[in-house]
């Protein structure tokens, strides 16, 4: 088996040719008697079945006006090639991208789910003028109500972005929602035109934009062309806009689950990249887990704003901080694998709010069952220590292991007179170069030390013992977890490890993710290839 021979999700064996359609690939010789000269009967040796993915002859049927654009064919460097199927770049109207042995799906430039319904639901009594450049150019202009568009994904299906004149990338408007939902055999894959054709690499990123998500969550840090009331926001660097934020923190925007997001982070703008998976003001109707962000060249994943619930997330190799939350965020996070190359990336955690510390709400985040690696020395880190917390944010980390033995544990930021504040409970550091702990404008060291062991069961000079880069050994699996995890927030599992990864009986990693040289999560699947289920 190649590689690539997951994607052939609906292809027959030699053994079952009578059941294979028209695309399928057979061996035409298999099965057949060679007869000598001599009339000596000799054992016939099979003429081996390809597992070549084969294009198939047309691109599926899809809703949205146009349809998809059958843009010919793609191939990698063994012969493996797929019928390329171009979204449109507004997709209006419910849509599914099938799973279809042979088929793969692009992303040229910049593709919108649904209009941008505002703040909240338009009503004929109360439209919404929409500000999605897509939607104004198709003639839609004033909305009566959300255009209510669900993109459906497939398990098992490609998506690949490709930077032209715009680059690549998947922006879910206010009022409509994605429903990408793999499965722990058959992931969704958000990937770039270089993984595709075989040429990108461990440490290729930047190669197309991300996914994002614009919901109606509180956010804070308002962006005046959106207007004030109530706060909304750009999503940074969009060419035109790409606006999020309301007053619904239950608001949904679909569910995401067993995907990965390879290679992404794409500049929009100078200084304004995005992330592998962008959610701005998404609310706790959105589900999400299972989720891996692999070579973002900016963040793994950025949030801004809203409430968030988020479990079982993985970043590997984020060229910036792997899990940055801003502007007022309420979030939940459990089972995360922060794992970061050596002697690069920054921070394993940014927490922010932009230093606007009057800013109301304030950040409130909650991180739980984390493993944070970082080997090397990072003396590209600007947040100068692998964690930061800063402006208008209060933050609890619950069951934590962080390994960075070259490099300060915790940096405390505050300058003004309601700054930032942290408590641990059961979390165990690793740190090196002048200590643990950092304070920087109206903190110092001691008071980041402070907050650390006014929490419970914690120590800043841990001795690591994680097997396989990131599974607890005997010294993890010794320390006692926090009890009183469900009163911090009801979404939490109670557990009785801290880390995430309770040993290797603990498997919730393999299977729908992929490998690369800085983790090997035990799947059939390297980053560098396309799935092989």
């Amino acid at each position: 088996m190649t590689k690539f021979s997951g994607l052939l999700l609906l292809g027959c064996s030699a053994l079952a040719l009578a059941g294979c359609g028209a695309d399928d690939i057979a061996s035409p010789g298999a099965g057949s008697v060679v007869v000598n000269n001599d009339n000596t009967s000799t054992t016939p040796t099979p003429t081996p079945t390809s597992s070549l993915v084969e294009a198939a002859d047309s691109c599926p049927s899809f809703n949205a006006t146009g349809g998809l654009t059958d843009d010919g064919t793609i191939e990698d460097a063994s012969g493996n090639s797929w019928r390329v199927c171009t979204l449109p770049s507004l997709v209006d109207a419910s849509s599914v991208l099938s799973s279809v042995s042979g088929v793969i799906y692009r992303l040229n430039g910049r593709v919108d789910v649904g209009c941008d319904g505002g703040p909240t639901a338009p009503t004929s009594a109360s439209p919404y003028a929409t500000s999605t450049s897509a939607c104004t150019a198709a003639g839609t202009t004033s909305l009566s109500a959300d255009t209510n568009v669900t993109l459906t994904i497939d398990p098992g299906v490609v998506i690949y972005g490709e930077n032209t004149s715009d680059p690549a990338w998947l922006a879910v408007n206010r009022g409509n929602k994605i429903m990408a939902d793999g499965t722990a055999s058959r992931p969704i894959v958000f990937t770039s035109r270089q993984n595709v054709i075989g040429t990108a690499t461990d440490a290729s990123q930047g190669q197309w934009g991300g996914v994002v998500l614009l919901g109606r969550g509180v956010t804070t840090d308002c962006s005046s062309t959106a207007g004030t009331s109530p706060c909304q926001r750009e999503t940074e660097g969009a060419a035109t806009p790409a606006r999020f934020g309301g007053s619904d923190n239950t608001d949904s925007s679909g569910s995401m689950s067993y995907v990965q997001i390879r290679y992404s982070g794409y500049a929009l703008s100078a200084d304004a990249e995005l992330q592998s998976l962008t959610a701005g003001a998404i609310g706790t109707g959105t589900n999400l887990e299972y989720i891996q962000s692999v070579n973002s060249s900016d963040d793994g994943a950025e949030f801004f704003g809203g409430a968030v619930n988020l479990k079982h997330y993985i970043a590997v190799n984020a060229d910036d901080d792997s899990l940055d939350t801003d502007t007022g965020v309420q979030g939940n996070y459990q089972y995360l694998l922060l794992l970061q190359r050596a002697s690069d990336g920054d921070a394993f955690f940014e927490i922010d709010s932009n230093g606007n510390e009057t800013s109301t709400p304030r950040q409130k985040s909650n991180y739980a069952n984390f493993t944070a690696i970082q080997s090397g020395s990072n003396p590209q880190n600007s947040d100068a220590a692998n964690i930061l917390v800063r402006g208008n944010s209060d933050v609890n980390f619950i069951n934590g292991v962080i390994y960075t033995p070259n490099n300060e544990c915790i940096r405390v930021n505050g300058s003004g007179t309601t700054p930032a504040t942290f408590n641990a409970y059961s979390v165990v550091m690793t740190c090196g170069d002048t200590g643990p702990f950092l304070g920087t404008g109206t903190y110092t060291a001691s008071d980041a030390e402070a907050m650390f062991t006014a929490g419970s069961n914690n120590n800043s000079a841990f001795t690591s013992t994680l097997a396989s880069t990131f599974v607890n050994g005997s010294n993890e699996s010794g320390v006692t977890a926090y009890a009183n995890i469900t009163s911090i927030s009801s979404y939490f599992d109670a557990v009785s490890y801290i880390g995430a990864v309770n040993g290797s009986s603990d498997t919730w990693y393999q299977g729908w993710t992929c490998d690369n040289a800085t983790a090997d999560f035990g799947s059939d699947s390297a980053c560098t290839a396309l799935p092989n289920t």
